[in-house]
């Protein structure tokens, strides 16, 4: 990402931002999301395997870019 590129704000700004990192056919994603919708990303992941695996951690560097439709995991 460029130095002119932002992570757009997080759809829950009273939330933490976490690293999720998406395998998908052997390819690495890293994005980065707040806790709510990357927890509930893991579970839809547990549920109906979509991709490879998924990791989560607190080490969400500001490189990444948020993922994509982030604030469609937060409509209950």
């Amino acid at each position: 990402m460029s130095k002119e590129q932002r992570v757009p704000p997080s759809p829950a700004p009273d939330e933490p931002d976490v690293h999720l990192r998406i395998r998908l056919g052997g390819t690495p994603l890293d994005y980065v999301a707040c806790l709510t919708a990357a927890l509930i990303f893991v579970q839809e992941q547990a549920e109906r395997r979509y991709v490879d695996a998924v990791w989560v951690d607190t080490d969400c560097a500001a490189r990444f870019r948020r993922l994509p439709n982030e604030r469609l995991y937060l409509i209950t």
